[in-house]
Formats: C-alpha cells, sequence, structure tokens
C-alpha cells in the first residue's frame, strides 16, 4: 500500500475544506463597528419580541371584527379604487414622457456637456430620494385635495425612478451603431431616436411597467394625506374602528394590486 507524500509545510490537509482568509484589521474594524451600530439600531427603535408577544392579543381582536367583511358600501369603495388605479396609470405616463428627455441629459455620451448630465443626475437624485407622500403633500398645498395631487405626486416619483434606469439602459448599448450613423454625419437627435431608443426600448417598457406596480401601490397610501383615492376610504375607516369596513378595503386593494402585478408581468414575459 502506498503512502501519500507528506504536505508541504504550511499547506492545508487533503480534503479538508479551506478555511475563511483572516480579514485585514481595518476590515474587521469595519465589521465591528457595524455590528456595534446594528445593536445600537435595535435598542435606539425599542425593538421587543416582548412588548410584540403582549400586543397580539389586540392583533387577534381587531382580525375578528375584520370578518366577515362589511360590504355595504362596496360600490363606492369599487369607484375609489378606480379613482386611484387612474391616478397611477396618468402619473406613470406623464412620468415617463417627462422621464425620457432628462434621461438622455444625464446619459454618458449622449448628453451635450458634463455640467448637463451632473445637472439632470442631481435633478432625477433629488425627484427619487424626496418620498412621493412628501410630493404628495407639496402638491395637496398646491393644488387642494383630491386626485390631481396625488396624480403629481406620482409623476414625480416615476420621473425619478425611470429616469435613472432609462439613462443607464441608453448607457449600456453598443456603440457600435452609433458610430456608423455618426460616420456619415447623424445629428445627435437622430443618432438618440435611430439607434439608442430603439435599442433599449425593451428595458424601458420593462421599467415603465414596474413604475406602474410601483405607483399603483403608492397610490393608495397618497390617499391617507387627502391627495385621493382609495386611501381616504381606508384612513375613515381605520379611524371610526370600522374594522370589518377596513377589511373590505383591504382586500380590494389587495386584488387591485394582484391584477396590475399579474398583467404587468404577462406584458413583460410577452416584450422581452
Amino acid at each position: 500500500m502506498t503512502e501519500m507524500p507528506p504536505a508541504p509545510a504550511g499547506s492545508r490537509p487533503h480534503g479538508l475544506p479551506p478555511r475563511f482568509d483572516r480579514p485585514h484589521p481595518l476590515a474587521f474594524l469595519g465589521w465591528v463597528l457595524a455590528l456595534a451600530f446594528l445593536v445600537a439600531a435595535v435598542q435606539g427603535t425599542g425593538f421587543s419580541l416582548g412588548r410584540l408577544a403582549d400586543g397580539l392579543p389586540a392583533i387577534g381582536r381587531m382580525l375578528d371584527r375584520m370578518f366577515p367583511p362589511n360590504l355595504e358600501r362596496l360600490p363606492a369603495i369599487g369607484k375609489a379604487l378606480l379613482v386611484t388605479f387612474q391616478m397611477a396609470v396618468v402619473g406613470t405616463v406623464l412620468g415617463v414622457i417627462l422621464a425620457l428627455p432628462l434621461a438622455v441629459l444625464a446619459a454618458r455620451g449622449l448628453s451635450p456637456h458634463p455640467l448637463v448630465r451632473h445637472a439632470a443626475r442631481s435633478l432625477i437624485a433629488f425627484f427619487r430620494t424626496v418620498p412621493d407622500l412628501i410630493w404628495a403633500l407639496f402638491f395637496v398645498i398646491a393644488v387642494g385635495l383630491g386626485p390631481f395631487a396625488g396624480t403629481l405626486a406620482i409623476m414625480i416619483d416615476t420621473i425619478g425612478f425611470c429616469g435613472r434606469f432609462f439613462a443607464e439602459a441608453m448607457e449600456e448599448q453598443e456603440k457600435g451603431p452609433q458610430e456608423a450613423l455618426t460616420a456619415i454625419g447623424a445629428s445627435r437627435t437622430g443618432l438618440v431616436f435611430s439607434a439608442v431608443i430603439p435599442a433599449a426600448l425593451p428595458s424601458f417598457t420593462a421599467t415603465s411597467l414596474f413604475s406602474l406596480e410601483k405607483a399603483t401601490r403608492s397610490s393608495v397610501i397618497l390617499g391617507l394625506v387627502g391627495a385621493g383615492g382609495i386611501g381616504i376610504e381606508l384612513k375613515v375607516a381605520m379611524d371610526l374602528f370600522a374594522y370589518d369596513l377596513a377589511a373590505t378595503i383591504i382586500l380590494a386593494i389587495f386584488v387591485l394590486v394582484l391584477l396590475v402585478e399579474q398583467a404587468s408581468g404577462a406584458l413583460r414575459r410577452r416584450l422581452m
């Protein structure tokens, strides 16, 4: 029986899995600080499994009062749900239309000047950073209560969401067709509409459909601050402790969001 040759000095025994590499002292310090921050964050938020366990009976009593759902206001709920979806659709369409030229200005290689590109990227980042609920509050002050304020808030949020991904999609396209058009004297506008946008159109479509899903969910929340839609119905029901009516509204919202997500997913699969 042949003997295995001795392992070289410093090598791991044959068959044993490799050990983790010893981290760099700075990396180890970073992990320790991150863990310490996590512990402090848990304490700062007051997270407590005991309080959660004590609150479970209250959740059970609320769920007991939610069922069976109250269907008396179903026609009014359906109308408010339709307004919610209309807000999402109009806000998304307007946002996508306005996001496209802003994304062209923000795209590397298509923007006319680096300063313009940085300004466009900063504006997109600003639109994306401010929550849509804050935009809704601004527009409620500007145009009053109702779905118009919610539609404007969704439009601004969509510009921020789509503008970033539209710009990235255009930057990732192959440069060959663009260079060929440039060689024959095509203008910047012709280059964008003849080579860049047609190549990035599938990505644009997928991003727009994702934005519609996002807007449908957001439009529900915007009603809580008076921006129209089903959200105000849900807020009133919860304020009046009409949990059976709130259950009907929540189920209606669930059906709407599910239908939009299923239709959006089917369209994406068909187009991609």
